[in-house]
């Protein structure tokens, strides 16, 4: 971030967070202040202000990963990480609510083909259980280079 481009950065970021979790937003906000008065200001701004959302568009084809394929990656990084259920819920949360609440055909959205179905039970659960079997042939079955002999079929606190 720099001088000329942190307001539309914050912006963007305050704009996804209360995409992803209205109309528990503020109430979460204030909750993460309670473990550290920053750490709302870290989560908002820097991780989806300037790293979920996407980047003002610059030239001719902006960079536009979307508010849908960003739901499924947070999904997918956070069940690789494992011990992290409370965050991976969330998430498959906010890609049911873009189909809900219609940001996933909001103008600029990219369409992405078969995310409604993986926003349902079933897709949900086809997400996990695909990124549970590539954690477990990369890790040979010892669990993520996170959380080394996590049982990852475990389904504790995670959906």
């Amino acid at each position: 971030m720099n001088r000329q481009n942190i307001d539309s950065t914050l912006a963007r970021g305050r704009s996804l967070w209360k995409s992803v979790y209205h109309p528990f937003d503020e109430k979460l906000t204030q909750k993460l202040a309670q473990s550290h008065p920053d750490l709302p200001v870290f989560i908002i701004e820097g991780e989806y202000g300037a790293l979920f959302s996407d980047p003002p568009a610059q030239g001719a084809a902006p960079a536009k990963v979307g508010r849908v394929l960003t739901s499924i990656m947070a999904i997918s990084c956070l069940r690789a990480q494992t011990g992290v259920g409370p965050q991976v819920t969330s998430h498959v949360f906010g890609l049911r609510k873009a189909f809900e609440d219609g940001t996933h055909e909001a103008e600029g959205e990219p369409q992405v083909e078969g995310a409604k179905w993986l926003a349902s039970n079933e897709g949900s659960m086809w997400l996990l259980e695909q990124v549970d079997r590539i954690v477990e042939a990369i890790g040979g079955g010892t669990g993520t280079s996170f959380a080394q002999d996590v049982d990852i079929y475990r389904k504790t606190g995670d959906v």
